[in-house]
């Protein structure tokens, strides 16, 4: 398997972003070793993490001296550089089905900014109330209601026919919402992708995170 792996984190594991990485790492069942970075005292922008991390932003894996940031990007290495059968796949094995899930992983990275604006993760992990949302916010939580009701239609439990990592990235994304707003199916799912136990053990990071 070559040198053990190093996943940079921010402190408080707050970020989705390092979740997703998280979550990858867990789910291919690889021995890795947590850097946490302190982005409030602005580590991310300080040697020697910038030297490692292209972006100055966490995630970042570290693998045998090659160093990669963005979750997305890291996801991906990790299932070409251990691929299925020997390691759990991340990406669904059809082409289209891939490419649907890497179109799903962009998407919620770039679209949907007065949501995640007004719903930070705070509000995810933290359950902290957030303020009304503004009328930006509610197009764009809407628009993920119909992209998710969508690609979740007949009340699925994953995305595809097992679960990928972009279920992670979106049940992340659907809780950035109260219960209230969500449709039941929705509801259901969300919360269904947060009991995996890669999930919840990121969750007991973020606790320990707090005490």
């Amino acid at each position: 398997m070559g040198a053990p792996l190093t996943l940079f984190v921010d402190s408080l594991f707050l970020s989705p972003y390092a979740m997703s990485a998280y979550v990858a790492l867990t789910e291919k069942r690889l021995p890795f070793e947590i850097r946490p970075i302190d982005l409030e005292a602005g580590e991310q922008r300080m040697q020697p993490y910038q030297a490692r991390a292209l972006t100055s932003r966490v995630p970042a894996l570290t693998h045998e001296g090659f160093h990669l940031t963005e979750s997305s990007a890291i996801a991906e290495y990790l299932d070409e550089a251990f691929p299925a059968p020997a390691h759990a796949a991340l990406y669904p094995k059809e082409l289209r089905a891939r490419a649907r899930a890497r179109q799903l992983q962009a998407w919620l990275r770039s679209d949907l900014a007065a949501l995640r604006q007004e719903r930070p993760t705070e509000t995810v992990f933290y359950g902290a109330a957030g303020q009304p949302l503004s009328d930006a916010a509610h197009a764009a939580a809407a628009k993920l209601i119909q992209v998710a009701s969508c690609l979740l239609e007949g009340g699925r439990s994953c995305l595809f026919d097992e679960w990928c990592i972009a279920d992670t990235d979106l049940a992340v994304t659907l809780k950035r919402l109260s219960q209230d707003d969500l449709p039941d199916a929705l509801r259901a799912y969300a919360d269904g992708q947060w009991q995996r136990p890669s999930v919840q053990t990121w969750l007991e990071h973020n606790a320990a995170a707090r005490a």
